[in-house]
């Protein structure tokens, strides 16, 4: 039972500067921040009439932020630049939304595919791309 404690302080509690802990809770953050992203993009779209494209930049920045935010709580220790951390944040972030409406473009207009499948597969290469980027140039001590 001691090491069963061990193991979910070590995966969820205190701070880790393993890679592939850090990797494990950014699936949770990235998982919390698309359903902000791709919910909205639905609302954005289905609900409140908005063309795909419009909505999901909207939908991409609020997830954004959603992810910024668990990430600093939960995941990554702040380098104390915060100003830095921001601005590098939004920067790979605005890098994901070009590749985010790149590739839902591609696979609606070109592929066919339905907008919210387009998504789940951009979602899917972005998570990597986010989490790299933000390990290596955002939060690298």
């Amino acid at each position: 039972m001691e090491n069963i404690n061990e193991l979910v302080k070590k995966l969820f509690l205190e701070k880790n500067h393993d890679t592939r802990i850090q990797f494990f809770r950014y699936i949770f953050v990235g998982g919390a921040a698309t359903i902000v992203d791709m919910g909205s993009l639905y609302i954005l779209t289905s609900i409140m009439g908005l063309n795909y494209l419009i909505s999901a930049a909207i939908a991409f920045i609020l997830g954004v932020t959603t992810n910024y935010l668990l990430c600093i709580a939960w995941i990554f220790e702040s380098t104390g630049r915060v100003k830095k951390e921001i601005i590098l944040f939004v920067v790979i972030g605005i890098g994901g939304l070009i590749l985010n409406e790149v590739i839902i473009w591609l696979l609606v207009e070109e592929v066919g595919l339905y907008y919210m499948v387009a998504k789940a597969v951009a979602v899917v290469i972005i998570l990597v791309w986010n989490f790299g980027m933000r390990k290596k140039y955002v939060f690298a001590h």
